[in-house]
């Protein structure tokens, strides 16, 4: 059973990946962009942790959790980047 799952919802994921790539490119304003951006790596994260379930390995975990941290930081830093104008004071 879950082998029929697994590339079932990999696939769907994969399309939001590709959804969250057109409003990247085609978004109205930047704060659109940003979202879909923050999106996308949401999205990843659950890609990779799809492999990681269907080849029954931890190594596909950690890259997750990585992926996790620069997208925080990097949404965090786009969005003070928005607010001030400036990342470092």
């Amino acid at each position: 059973m879950l082998n029929v799952v697994l590339p079932a919802v990999s696939l769907l994921v994969g399309i939001a990946l590709v959804l969250n790539g057109v409003r990247l490119l085609m978004g109205p304003s930047t704060v659109d962009r940003i979202l879909a951006l923050d999106t996308m790596y949401i999205n990843s994260i659950a890609l990779i942790v799809l492999l990681g379930l269907y080849f029954a390995t931890d190594m596909y975990f950690e890259a997750a959790l990585l992926i996790a941290m620069l997208g925080f930081v990097s949404t965090a830093a786009l969005a003070k980047y928005l607010l001030r104008g400036d990342i470092i004071e």
